[in-house]
């Protein structure tokens, strides 16, 4: 299952699932705006488009569209498991759900003691079919142990759970479940950040190379005098005369100012320009008084990715930022141009 909500982890969208339509079992979005566009790109292709998730609850309002368009929501009361009811006989169909049980990350589902009743509720009405039954790893990066227990005891439900209502599909494993955990055959797997080449576990990113590379255009070179400030507040002012570039990009395009004065840098000519003062809304400083080649107007900064033997990895800067990749990923804006590039 390609999890490619959120812009597909800031990637874009309609891009990646044209991209994967061909590929992968499943796509998952947020809301029903994210399927419509993993849909209609999918429909671009000659491929058909695989079944679409919404790892969200469904809004009141959103229910009759996700049934008629024959997504796949996720449910996790009576109150829902009806409310698709509803839609599904007025609309004269039949619609798969996802159950979702909450094994631990107390944002959506069932707790484990009061599955079967759902359980029950799903397979006796003539109008619904059991997709699958999920949960999610809150700590599958962080907590071996914790999420060890957690996986042994929701795949122990599932064999009960199977035995009173039949077979169905189950998900569990994000992509730290996925990397680091054993993974039974016939579990479909939710990918997220792993299959954009990022790993949430670092000690496997050698198994993944990253496929989103951002750059921006340098705008102008200066030579600034000693005693010289940079950005607001003065935050850095230049202790000798240094040679400093401004970049096209900022916190406007989704570069975390957060990151200002924490030692992150872009590339230029291969090599590594740090960032000198706050990071402004559409624009950045670094230092290039070190290159051997001055950079001119036009040259590309690579903000995240490799240029020659270096590389700036969304881990690195995310860190750089107090957050992580997820979020840095996220928060690359509309403005930033996303072009496609096939392997």
């Amino acid at each position: 299952m390609a999890i490619v909500k959120a812009d597909a982890y800031g990637h874009g969208l309609a891009g990646v699932a044209a991209a994967l339509a061909g590929t992968v079992g499943a796509f998952a979005v947020a809301c029903p705006e994210e399927a419509e566009t993993a849909a209609s790109a999918a429909a671009t292709t000659p491929h058909p488009c695989p079944p679409i998730y919404l790892l969200s609850p469904s809004l009141p309002e959103e229910i009759s569209e996700v049934t008629a368009r024959g997504w796949i929501p996720a449910v996790s009361s009576l109150a829902e498991i009806n409310a698709f009811s509803k839609a599904a006989d007025r609309l004269q169909r039949i619609q798969p759900v996802n159950l979702v049980i909450d094994t631990g990350m107390g944002r959506i589902g069932a707790l484990p003691e009061h599955a079967a009743p759902l359980l029950e509720a799903i397979h006796h009405n003539p109008c619904l079919r059991l997709d699958s039954v999920s949960s999610h790893f809150p700590s599958a990066d962080e907590d071996r142990e914790f999420t060890l227990q957690q996986a042994a005891a929701f795949r122990q439900s599932v064999q009960h759970w199977r035995r009173s209502f039949g077979h169905f599909r189950i998900h569990l494993a994000n992509s730290a479940g996925l990397t680091d955990y054993p993974h039974p055959p016939g579990e479909m797997a939710r990918t997220g950040l792993l299959l954009y080449g990022i790993s949430p576990i670092p000690a496997c990113q050698h198994l993944v190379q990253p496929v989103l590379q951002w750059s921006a255009r340098i705008s102008l070179v200066r030579d600034l005098p000693a005693g010289h400030g940079i950005s607001y507040g003065r935050a850095f002012v230049t202790p000798h005369p240094m040679r400093i570039a401004t970049i096209t990009a900022g916190y406007g395009d989704g570069y975390p100012r957060h990151a200002s004065g924490k030692g992150a840098c872009v590339l230029i000519h291969g090599q590594r320009c740090p960032i000198l003062g706050r990071i402004t809304m559409d624009q950045i400083m670094v230092d290039v008084s070190h290159l051997n080649s001055p950079p001119t107007a036009g040259d590309a900064a690579v903000l995240l990715g490799t240029d020659g033997h270096t590389t700036i990895t969304a881990t690195e800067l995310a860190a750089l930022a107090d957050t992580i990749p997820w979020h840095l990923l996220t928060g690359i804006t509309p403005r930033t141009t996303r072009i496609f590039l096939e392997a």
